[in-house]
């Protein structure tokens, strides 16, 4: 049974977790939507660009984050000046930092997706007259759908994961930024610790699996609902 302190850690993650989604949704579903759809210079940088933290060590992404969002960071300092917002070392910058470290696996399902939409479909909205964003809201969206709640599932289980660039960006605090990997890592170093990192290994496995089975079921669903109509 879970300790106090670990359901802290738990309920910390989950909420980590599906901010994260949520606050790359939209972008995700932009970039994924312009990545699969138009032709333009610099796609191939801006697709590198979009795919870097996949790349790059996560650490050093956390020291990137900190450098830009930093108290003394530029983006960070006008947060902190001009809106009172600060996010290194509070649990909003563990909801950044596992956002930029999922966004690369939620775009790239989501533009898989769009890429399997036959262009015979946009085209058949065109000669109806509807416009671009229509056909994007009314055509593209709808039939990307298990795309995106597969990328959603990928996103959830890569922030619940998410160590490198967390630790060293808002650092390992207890209550405020201390999820489930960090939570692991302390107790990797106490004695008699294996206890409680089973604990959270048996929680975390659980959450990730329910939400890939998640996805998997939203996406039959979709498909199911598309050869019915």
């Amino acid at each position: 049974m879970l300790q106090p302190a670990e359901i802290e850690v738990v309920l910390l993650s989950l909420r980590v977790a599906l901010l994260a989604v949520l606050v790359s949704v939209v972008p995700a579903v932009a970039v994924a939507w312009v990545l699969a759809r138009f032709r333009f210079p610099g796609k191939s940088l801006f697709d590198a660009l979009v795919h870097l933290p996949l790349l790059l060590p996560p650490v050093l992404t956390g020291y990137l984050l900190l450098v830009a969002f930093g108290r003394q960071g530029v983006i960070g300092h006008w947060l902190a000046e001009t809106l009172g917002v600060e996010v290194a070392f509070r649990w909003t910058g563990a909801v950044l930092a596992a956002a930029v470290m999922a966004f690369p696996l939620f775009v790239r399902a989501i533009r898989l997706s769009f890429e399997a939409i036959p262009r015979e479909y946009e085209e058949m909205a065109a000669s109806l007259g509807a416009r671009r964003w229509a056909t994007f809201a009314q055509v593209d969206l709808p039939l990307a759908m298990p795309g995106l709640a597969a990328g959603a599932a990928l996103a959830f289980a890569k922030s619940l994961g998410e160590f490198g660039a967390t630790i060293t960006f808002v650092s390992s605090i207890p209550g405020e930024t201390r999820t489930l990997s960090l939570a692991m890592h302390q107790l990797m170093q106490q004695p008699g610790g294996e206890a409680g990192i089973t604990r959270l290994a048996i929680v975390a496995l659980v959450l990730a699996l329910g939400a890939l089975l998640a996805s998997e079921w939203l996406a039959r669903r979709s498909r199911v609902r598309r050869a019915s109509e």
